[in-house]
């Protein structure tokens, strides 16, 4: 049996891995935090191993007996591509045979601290005998969900960079769905997937999207970046690379994968529109 392991699989946005895995009946071991066991079990994981990313220890024994690996990095993880690094190797060391890296698209971009802490894990992942699958989501849907009622109260969509670049974007529920393929499945091993789904957008678009499925008057605006209070100096690059060149994807690979389209954009706010 193809035991995985599953790092970071537990939260909010990347919580559809889990169920994906266990629809395909897989043998899945959570890594998570005390807190967090009791929703990972019941979102389909098999058992669950307790610890932390930054513990070598308990990395090491959450390791043991597993054949794949499905790993993501917290957004705010410290010294990210370093910790990253440091799971690879402990999976080598464990005989894991397949790393499944929910990277980021456009690794590359050597002036986005939170897209360049990617590459060296994907490095170290290349320079061993680890059967790999890299993942390139867009920006997600799922960022949405956390102003949506700060919209509806206002009728302002606002984002930190200029209302009129272009951004792909995907829903994580995809993404998961392709994760359980790359997990389960040989199709995709040894490969490297952008994921997006169809149309890059600007703000005003969006804004216009959310008055249809909404009935409610929507507004685009640049939010000052200041309001992210701490994390604004952390995320700044972020935001003056989108304020002038966007992010910008292609959705052939991700359809092609699904073997259908996938999730819209529309679909996902009409969806937050039916939550109570």
């Amino acid at each position: 049996m193809n035991k995985i392991l599953t790092f970071c699989a537990a939260g909010p946005i990347t919580g559809p891995v889990i169920p994906e895995l266990a629809k395909r009946n897989a043998f899945v071991r959570a890594f998570v935090r005390e807190h967090q066991a009791p929703l990972a079990l019941h979102n389909g994981a098999t058992e669950v191993a307790l610890g932390d990313l930054t513990d070598s220890v308990s990395v090491k024994e959450a390791l043991q007996g597993i054949d794949s690996v499905f790993y993501i990095a917290p957004l705010l993880l410290a010294d990210q591509a370093a910790v990253g690094r440091r799971i690879v190797e402990q999976a080598i060391e464990a005989g894991v045979k397949r790393f499944v890296f929910s990277s980021i698209i456009h690794p590359i971009l050597s002036s986005l601290p939170n897209h360049t802490a990617k590459a060296p894990v994907e490095e170290r992942i290349l320079d061993s005998d680890l059967e790999f699958v890299f993942l390139h989501p867009t920006i997600l849907y799922q960022n949405y969900a956390q102003a949506w009622q700060t919209i509806l109260n206002t009728g302002v969509v606002a984002e930190p960079w200029s209302n009129e670049t272009h951004h792909s974007r995907v829903d994580y529920r995809d993404v998961a769905e392709v994760a359980a393929i790359a997990l389960t499945e040989d199709r995709l091993t040894n490969g490297t997937f952008e994921l997006c789904a169809d149309t890059a957008l600007n703000r005003h678009d969006v804004a216009a999207m959310i008055s249809e499925v909404t009935g409610r008057p929507i507004v685009a605006r640049q939010a000052d970046p200041k309001t992210f209070g701490p994390l604004s100096d952390l995320l700044r690059p972020m935001f003056e690379h989108y304020d002038r060149y966007g992010l910008r994807g292609n959705a052939l690979i991700l359809r092609t994968i699904l073997g259908r389209e996938p999730r819209t954009l529309r679909a996902y706010f009409e969806e937050l529109m039916r939550k109570p």
